[in-house]
């Protein structure tokens, strides 16, 4: 039998797991390994509260823990509870699938200043993520500024101007739909050094912000290139620009504006203690496409800036990094002997959820080519319960989560889905 680690519960780790199955059949047993008590990585923290058919893939993933070949190990901290050397120790090929959970640094002066919050934390705080539980951000305050022109900065912008009845239906959690609903915020401004035709938010998701009951997008009417140099891009490219164009031409009053400032370079945050402005520069496109700066400086007035610009897979003990990247060292997802990297983890955070499926497929058949048959005498997941359990580990079975995830459902407020548990303690409590 076949021994297969998968360290990560999210996107790239399920479709790993479920392309394992498909590669070796019956013939193989994967544990689903996270440090957290509960399932689904980005599905659970990262995608917004209210963009619930997106979550609704776990559904999937839940389908491949329950088949009778692969097991979940819930609260079980690869680094910290056991070493990569004990997994390859214990399995045949052991596969990180750890996403990019920590934010890129701004990395310009006054970024340290309090008030500036990385998206991981932003989103996380609203998303119930244990580490961000108590992030507290300063929500009365008139304007926030968020750097970014793709689809996480979008998510927080909407989030920020949203209504909490157009929260209905959504599970944000408790402590932030209460912060948002006393939020004094009035003015979210989008900064990005580029302009309308290079920026990464998908036209569903911008055009959300049209419909929105107290917000209003604008548009600088100048920022926008000729209509005639749209037929240039992608389809779907072509359509965000034509809500940008929608935006520009139908400006409306509205109690919270949402701006975007396009062409704009941040250099630095500024403040007596805690944010009060963010410094730019006009910017304008070279020749090559990148954003340069004319010289031209001006200050966005702010009381928090939310920095949407990448994220970074935190390094692991013992396994090759590759500081400039942010992600694991790898070639094609090797790293080393049966040890492998896959999604995030592999190329960056780049593509959707879905540009995970063929690249743990990918991973898959990389596996079977480097080893035509299983290793004889690994121990898998017998081995890691039994040094999981001389350690002292709580570990938390899939069993267990629906445990969990049941308690959520049960303690919904009217019209959301679920309550999450934000407190690890309280997850493991609910397992009772």
């Amino acid at each position: 039998m076949r021994q297969i680690a998968v360290i990560g519960s999210g996107p790239a780790g399920y479709y790993t797991a479920e392309a394992c199955q498909k590669q070796f059949g019956g013939d193989v047993a994967i544990d689903i390994i996270d440090r957290l008590p509960v399932p689904y990585g980005l599905i659970r923290f990262g995608v917004a509260p209210d963009h619930q058919s997106i979550k609704a893939v776990s559904r999937r993933y839940e389908a491949v823990s329950l088949s009778n070949n692969v097991r979940f190990a819930g609260n079980v901290s690869v680094g910290e509870h056991v070493s990569i050397a004990e997994l390859k120790e214990l399995y045949d090929a052991v596969i990180l699938a750890t996403g990019a959970p920590a934010d890129r640094p701004l990395g310009i002066p006054g970024d340290d200043l309090p008030g500036v919050i990385g998206s991981a934390a932003f989103v996380g705080w609203y998303n119930g993520h244990p580490e961000f539980t108590h992030l507290d951000p300063p929500l009365d305050i008139r304007d926030v500024t968020v750097i970014g022109n793709g689809n996480v900065a979008l998510d927080v912008g909407r989030i920020l101007a949203k209504t909490p009845e157009e929260f209905t239906g959504s599970d944000i959690v408790k402590h932030a739909f209460d912060a948002l609903g006393k939020s004094a915020v009035k003015r979210v401004t989008f900064v990005g050094r580029r302009g309308p035709h290079q920026i990464q938010m998908t036209p569903k998701e911008l055009g959300e912000l049209g419909h929105l009951t107290r917000a209003a997008p604008f548009v600088d009417p100048a920022d926008l290139p000729p209509i005639e140099a749209d037929a240039a891009l992608e389809p779907g490219q072509r359509k965000s620009v034509n809500h940008l164009r929608d935006f520009a031409a139908h400006p409306r009053a509205a109690e919270v504006e949402v701006i975007f400032d396009f062409f704009a370079k941040p250099l630095r945050v500024e403040g007596d203690g805690k944010v009060e402005r963010l410094i730019v520069e006009r910017t304008h496109l070279t020749a090559e496409g990148n954003a340069e700066g004319t010289g031209e400086i001006y200050a966005i007035d702010c009381g928090m800036v939310v920095s949407c610009i990448g994220y970074r897979t935190p390094p692991i003990p013992d396994v090759p990094y590759d500081e400039r990247a942010g992600r694991f060292a790898n070639t094609d997802g090797r790293i080393a002997d049966n040890l492998y990297c896959v999604g995030w983890a592999r190329r960056g955070p780049t593509g959707t959820i879905g540009t995970n499926r063929p690249d743990g497929f990918m991973i898959a058949e990389t596996i079977a080519a480097d080893q035509p048959a299983p290793t004889p005498g690994k121990k898998g997941g017998a081995g890691l319960d039994a040094l999981l359990g001389e350690r002292g580990v709580d570990q938390v079975s899939f069993e267990e989560w629906q445990k969990i995830e049941a308690a959520e459902n049960a303690r919904a407020r009217d019209g959301a889905p679920r309550e999450k548990f934000v407190e690890v303690a309280e997850m493991l409590a609910a397992r009772s």
